[in-house]
């Protein structure tokens, strides 16, 4: 159940809030730290559980690690969501299809 892993990390807001500041692009952990109302080190912290449920990667730099988003760890997310999605639109549709029968007259 790895979609399991990514609502875990995505439950706590301060891994929402580094995660939709990596969409602007890579960054460190100070650059992440600067934006957010938590410590350098908590940062890191976040980072690591981010990781873990593959929704970070890192790249070291010289001295620095960069941190981006794995586009793909959003991926089984997306298929268990989908899932839901698509029981949703065919309810609709067989609704619309209802509504669209013409009512037979009573005599």
């Amino acid at each position: 159940m790895p979609y399991g892993e990514v609502l875990s990390a995505l439950a706590d807001p301060t891994r929402r809030n580094i995660l939709e500041a990596l969409c602007a692009g890579p960054m460190t952990v100070g650059e992440l730290a600067a934006t957010q109302p938590v410590s350098r080190p908590a940062v890191s912290q976040h980072l690591k559980a981010l990781g873990a449920a593959n929704l970070v990667s890192v790249e070291p730099r010289g001295n620095r690690r960069l941190y981006s988003i794995r586009r793909d760890g959003l991926q089984e997310l997306r298929w268990y969501l989908e899932r839901f999605w698509s029981d949703v639109l065919s309810a609709y549709g067989a609704e619309i299809a209802r509504r669209a029968k013409p009512e037979k007259e009573s005599p």
